[in-house]
């Protein structure tokens, strides 16, 4: 029985640990080290989940999990933190085990200061106290934790990714063997020189720390990080190239959790981070009329008009990617943070002087993805023209949502209410007329994506 109340079945684990093993080419008696790095949500449910399947061949393998030390619980997570503690007879009793119940307690009284490592070790992730997980090994220093990693699994924002790896780079001068990296990061950056060009956290990864491309993989899906560790049913797609794809799809697969394998890596990192964009807007929307169906139902339809046209942009066979953008845009405006950032703006309980790294719920990544949407898709050099019009426009200029946000969001020329404004605009497309634009025009630009 596991921490989290689930039984081991097997199910073939042991196999399919061996089956990696032997791919990566490990001897008995050398263990497969796998260590994630960043402990957000979803980074610390995927190690917890790694550590839950294949924890107990501690002779096969090590699972880790690095994150910041330093960082204190406020004295208002403390006390939630010990409700949660109180409430889950089987995490009670594994702490008092442990002997680890009493620091819980001082922390709620208010005579000791916690920190998120210190929790984390117990399986309590900073910003989802609600949820806890297994016990985790984790590692404060980056040196320690990933100098010799066979794999690593990229929890950071995809705002910290370029930092963080450019430093383990320097851990990784003398390896000999080319570790495995996946990363879980939505998010992107917009270049403009020697063209415009959008910058994905693999790529980051790839120019940082020189790990060739066919050993990067990215790993998303339409999925709750708390969800998922609690048994939800949940499938995400692992892209990248064949050689590890199908291996790792296969080693991460679980009967709860279904992992499917694509070989367009880029294309799909790029849309987990353009339907962050769009949550945003949906949580305004759902916050100024009440969760008013029909007003979300509106602004649903026009949200993915716009993204169908940027896959036009961006992908040859953008069709490909409706499903597994839909599904993605979906949960994340049913239950995502960025979604919830939208609502507690529009209600004034946030702020964008708040930043947005918000405690309890993480880094916002749909905030610096709407500067970056926006930057790249304003440019002159990738005008379109308007049907039955002589005349050529930039492509943002066909995406009235993604530009009210940035008003919003970057340049704070507008408030929230301004979404609604934009809905409402009696000059506003038919989003079918949006989507058929976009269908019958060759609008693709290979170049968006860093290809000739």
């Amino acid at each position: 029985m596991y921490a989290n109340g689930s039984t081991n079945h097997h199910n073939g684990t042991e196999e399919k640990l061996d089956e990696l093993r032997r791919l990566l080419g490990k001897s008995d008696g050398d263990l497969l080290r796998i260590v994630g790095v960043g402990a957000g949500a979803w980074g610390s449910v995927f190690a917890a989940l790694l550590q839950d399947s294949y924890g107990q061949y501690r002779e096969k393998v090590q699972i880790r999990i690095w994150r910041r030390p330093g960082r204190a619980v406020d004295r208002k997570t403390a006390e939630h933190l010990f409700e949660v503690i109180n409430s889950r007879e089987d995490v009670l009793r594994r702490l008092i085990r442990r002997c680890a119940y009493l620091k819980y307690v001082e922390g709620r009284l208010g005579d000791r200061t916690l920190y998120a490592d210190e929790i984390l070790r117990d399986g309590f992730v900073l910003n989802m106290i609600d949820t806890p997980l297994c016990p985790l090994k984790v590692v404060t220093n980056l040196q320690e934790a990933v100098w010799d990693a066979d794999i690593v699994i990229n929890g950071l924002p995809s705002t910290e990714t370029r930092e963080v790896f450019e430093e383990i780079s320097k851990y990784w001068k003398e390896r000999i063997t080319v570790p495995i990296i996946v990363s879980l990061a939505k998010g992107i950056e917009a270049a403009l020189d020697p063209v415009p060009h959008i910058i994905t956290p693999t790529q980051m990864i790839n120019r940082a720390t020189g790990v060739p491309m066919e050993n990067i993989l990215y790993l998303g899906g339409p999925n709750i990080a708390s969800e998922i560790y609690n048994k939800e049913y949940a499938n995400a797609r692992i892209c990248g190239a064949v050689k590890w794809r199908k291996p790792l799809a296969k080693f991460l697969r679980q009967p709860h959790f279904i992992v499917w394998d694509n070989n367009d890596l880029v294309t799909h990192e790029v849309m987990g981070g353009l339907k962050n964009v769009y949550a945003i807007g949906a949580g305004m929307v759902a916050a100024l009329t009440n969760e008013s169906a029909t007003s979300k139902s509106v602004y649903f339809a026009h949200c993915t008009s716009e993204m169908i046209f940027i896959t036009h942009l961006l992908a040859e066979d953008p069709e490909k990617l409706a499903g597994p953008l839909l599904a993605d845009t979906y949960v994340t405006l049913l239950k995502g943070r960025n979604a919830w950032y939208g609502q507690m703006l529009a209600k004034g309980e946030l702020n964008l002087d708040m930043g947005d790294s918000i405690s309890g719920k993480g880094m916002i990544q749909g905030v610096s993805a709407v500067g970056a949407f926006y930057q790249l898709l304003s440019q002159s050099s990738l005008s379109l023209s308007r049907p039955g019009e002589d005349k050529s426009v930039a492509p943002v200029e066909f995406c009235p949502i993604l530009k009210t946000l940035y008003k919003i969001l970057i340049t704070r020329e507008q408030q929230s209410e301004a979404i609604l404004q934009a809905l409402r605009d009696e000059h506003l497309n038919d989003p079918r007329d949006r989507i058929q634009i976009a269908q019958s025009h060759a609008f693709y630009r290979p170049s968006l994506l860093g290809q000739p």
